[in-house]
């Protein structure tokens, strides 16, 4: 039997994720697509990232749970590229419960994924103050310091909860407080969130903790088909995102290999999700930020607020030199647009189509967008037509399609996915 035909008769991967700066809406997409996949996995990031959901009148945030838990029958797992805080993970899961959602039987946890100890906390607020003006914007929820100890090879992970767990986070935490007596930072008092973490630490006992590598590739090998969920986006990834101003893993498809510890060949489809117009939340640099009437009316129509922190997020036009740097790293097969619909009122819509930097114009992605970087635009026809009530893409207004067509033409991809509003209803797929 050749390679081919045996990839064939064993079941799939396929990846989704985000290609600006996160919050593209990936919760959203995952929910709408999982009915086509046996499990949904996250392979990294951590509860910094909140994944909305809205459908039957009730709107969820997803911090750490992966996306595919509203669908009965699916198996969902947290994968070893994963930081997980216990606490956050207790609140997250009670709260599904408690509205009708058995977790249980769905979710499993790899034993390899990190955990985030209170003090990590601490210590991301301290080493954030250290920073002074070259401050990051991190969400102060301990991912940056708990990835640090996982490369490290300081870290603690979910495997250790079954093995003299007391001792060796009494042995973790300790050296943390002396890093923060380094860094002259004692004013604070983690007793309350310990005893919560620690109950976090009993409940995460009653889920199935597992090999994950071992029964991600036992479930391909049972012909089961598998949708990587990755959080954040492309360009806060670790290596290729707007360095230092990125999180601190590697959000791109070859994430989801080493996140999960699936063999790159496994790889099929790669699903990238982008808005309609472009976002940011934090610090760092935004080429195409709009800081006028228009920047403002996105956040308006789009609610653009972080769905864990509540951050206004920085509004501007869709950044095409980022979206191809980002198609190009992750093997994008599909594109998926979303909050088309946050863009029916303008009667122009502008897309950067290259950047000119000391005079010269580019359409490469450049090692630093920092300082002087001038978006180079291409005006379109904006629609002016409400297309929230739209069931097909039929029914799209002709300057829409054009938009289309013309990012469909600059970006190389095919746009197979079109949302026009935050229900799981509002979701076109093209034909």
């Amino acid at each position: 039997m050749s390679n081919h035909s045996q990839r064939e008769q064993n079941g799939r991967v396929d990846v989704l994720l985000g290609l600006q700066w996160g919050d593209e809406g990936k919760g959203k997409v995952v929910d709408v697509l999982t009915p086509h996949y046996d499990v949904i996995a996250r392979f990294q990031g951590g509860p910094n990232a909140g994944h909305t959901l809205e459908f039957e009148g009730h709107k969820y945030v997803l911090r750490s749970i992966p996306s595919g838990i509203f669908q009965g029958g699916k198996v969902n797992i947290i994968g070893n590229g994963v930081v997980l805080a216990p606490d956050l993970f207790m609140e997250e899961a009670k709260a599904l419960e408690e509205s009708g959602h058995e977790l249980r039987s769905r979710l499993r946890i790899s034993k390899k994924a990190h955990l985030i100890m209170p003090t990590h906390r601490i210590l991301d607020a301290a080493l954030e103050a250290s920073k002074g003006k070259g401050r990051v914007g991190t969400t102060g929820k301990g991912i940056g310091p708990t990835y640090t100890d996982k490369i490290s090879r300081n870290g603690l992970r979910v495997g250790d909860i079954f093995d003299n767990f007391e001792e060796k986070y009494a042995e973790h935490k300790d050296r943390h407080i002396k890093t923060l007596k380094s860094l002259n930072y004692t004013n604070y008092d983690i007793a309350d969130v310990e005893e919560k973490w620690m109950r976090g630490i009993e409940y995460l006992r009653q889920f199935p903790i597992i090999d994950s590598e071992h029964e991600v590739n036992k479930l391909l090998n049972e012909g089961k088909s598998i949708l990587c969920e990755g959080a954040q986006g492309t360009m806060l990834d670790v290596d290729f995102g707007s360095y230092p101003f990125v999180t601190s893993s590697n959000t791109i498809c070859a994430g989801a290999c080493s996140g999960l510890g699936i063999g790159p060949s496994r790889v099929g489809r790669v699903f990238g999700i982008m808005k309609a117009y472009c976002t940011r939340v934090g610090a760092g640099p935004f080429p195409t930020e709009l800081f006028d009437e228009t920047g403002a009316e996105m956040r308006r129509i789009g609610r653009e607020f972080g769905a864990v922190t509540g951050r206004e997020r920085r509004c501007g036009w869709i950044d095409l030199v980022a979206l191809r740097y980002a198609i190009m790293i992750n093997g994008v097969t599909n594109l998926i647009m979303m909050k088309s619909d946050v863009l029916d009122s303008f009667k122009e819509i502008k897309a950067c189509v290259a950047y000119k930097i000391n005079g010269k114009e580019t359409r490469d992605f450049p090692y630093n967008i920092e300082h002087g970087v001038e978006p180079i635009y291409e005006t379109l026809e904006g629609w002016q037509t409400d297309m929230t009530k739209m069931t097909s893409e039929t029914q799209f207004p002709e300057a829409f399609k054009r938009y289309i067509d013309f990012l469909e033409n600059e970006l190389k991809t095919p746009i197979s996915i079109i949302s026009i509003g935050p229900d799981r209803e509002q979701t076109i797929i093209r034909k």
